[in-house]
């Protein structure tokens, strides 16, 4: 399986950990950004990739348009 790399902007910092405890929950295989500069970035498998962009946008959450598959 491939791993898609997301990035996110979030409107504050509380939105940010959220998402971040949320990926979490997914399994993402790496978690980093800044969340208290509401960024938050996250490597997920490809099966789980639309969960993570759905969660994101759900918490308030913007997909920056670079993300990628590695």
């Amino acid at each position: 399986m491939s791993v898609i790399e997301i990035q996110a902007s979030f409107g504050n910092a509380s939105e940010a950990k959220e998402a971040a405890r949320k990926l979490q929950a997914l399994r993402a295989a790496e978690i980093g950004g800044y969340s208290e500069g509401g960024m938050v970035t996250a490597s997920v498998d490809e099966a789980v990739a639309d969960r993570a962009i759905h969660l994101i946008r759900q918490i308030g959450g913007k997909i920056d348009s670079d993300t990628s598959m590695i």
